[in-house]
C-alpha cells in the first residue's frame, strides 16, 4: 500500500476503534479522545501539543457542535492541526499557533 494510502486508512481505522469504545458510535467523548491521544501519539514533537492535562481545551477546540463528542470531520481538523505543527517543528517556520503573523499557506484558516 502506498504511504498516504496507508495514512488515509489508518486515520479511519484509529478514529473507528475509539469511537466505538463506549458512547455513541462514531464520535469520541472525552474519555476516549484522552485514550486515543495517550495511545496513539509517542512522538515527543506531537505529544507535548496535546497533553492529558489539556484535554478539556483540546475537546473544547475541537468540538465545533458543541455537543460533547468530537465526530470525524473534527477529529480531521485536529490530525491536520497536529500535522502542521510536526511541518513548522521540521522546517523551522512558524511559531506558536494563533501567535502574530499568519503562517504559510495557512491564511483564511480558523
Amino acid at each position: 500500500m502506498a504511504r498516504l494510502d496507508q495514512v488515509i486508512t489508518n486515520i479511519v481505522d484509529i478514529f473507528m476503534e475509539y469511537a466505538d469504545d463506549g458512547g455513541k458510535k462514531r464520535q469520541l467523548n472525552k474519555e476516549e479522545l484522552k485514550k486515543l491521544f495517550e495511545q496513539e501519539i509517542q512522538s515527543p514533537d506531537l505529544k507535548d501539543k496535546i497533553s492529558a492535562g489539556d484535554i478539556e481545551e483540546a475537546m473544547e477546540m475541537l468540538d465545533k457542535n458543541h455537543d460533547g463528542e468530537v465526530n470525524f470531520r473534527e477529529f480531521c481538523r485536529c490530525v491536520s492541526d497536529l500535522a502542521k505543527c510536526y511541518y513548522q517543528k521540521k522546517t523551522g517556520r512558524g511559531g506558536k499557533r494563533g501567535k502574530g503573523k499568519s503562517q504559510e499557506g495557512e491564511e483564511g484558516e480558523g
